[in-house]
């Protein structure tokens, strides 16, 4: 960081300081963890990893009440005029964007997939048609089958068929 300090000398002429300080990030990010500045604690880190470990294994459990909360969500949309379905959209909008951040962390990079595509196609509120939400529909279906077969990774054959099969969703409500 740079400060600037004006003064001005007795011919009326401004001064100029600049002051240098020290960049002191590697050293504070290893603060209270490790001996050596800039480096991290292994057994901090290890800790850390474990307490991953302990949520993504109930990662699927905790997950399905997002799942829930989507189809409640189609159903209300599906219920309403398309002119009137901004709310449901906006909120579905929300939770996969949550979704897209937790899928990946906690083993499931199917889910960040889908609900990146999920994400998008609900950003723009404008886009409620009914093919729309059929496209929703098929987004969270695609999800909940990842969650329910508990298809970590990349699914192997059954992640590329899921995939394939929102795919095809799409291209047909498009």
């Amino acid at each position: 960081m740079t400060t600037k300090s004006l003064d001005l000398d007795p011919k009326g002429k401004i001064k100029v300081r600049y002051f240098r300080l020290r960049n002191r990030l590697k050293e504070k990010a290893g603060t209270g963890q490790s001996r050596e500045p800039g480096k991290f604690a292994m057994k901090a880190l290890e800790q850390a990893m474990a307490e991953l470990d302990k949520f993504a294994d109930d990662y699927p459990d905790w997950v399905q009440g997002q799942v829930r909360e989507l189809y409640d969500l189609f159903r209300k949309a599906k219920d309403k005029d398309e002119s009137r379905r901004a709310i449901e959209f906006k909120r579905l909008n929300e939770i996969a964007h949550d979704m897209r951040g937790q899928g990946g962390t906690f083993g499931y990079p199917l889910v960040t997939t889908v609900a990146d595509s999920l994400y998008k196609l609900t950003v723009t509120r404008a886009l409620t048609s009914e093919s729309h939400l059929e496209i929703v529909k098929s987004h969270i279906d695609t999800m909940n089958a990842v969650i329910k077969e508990r298809v970590e990774g990349d699914g192997g054959l059954m992640g590329r068929e899921l995939l394939t099969a929102l795919e095809k969703a799409i291209e047909k409500f498009s």
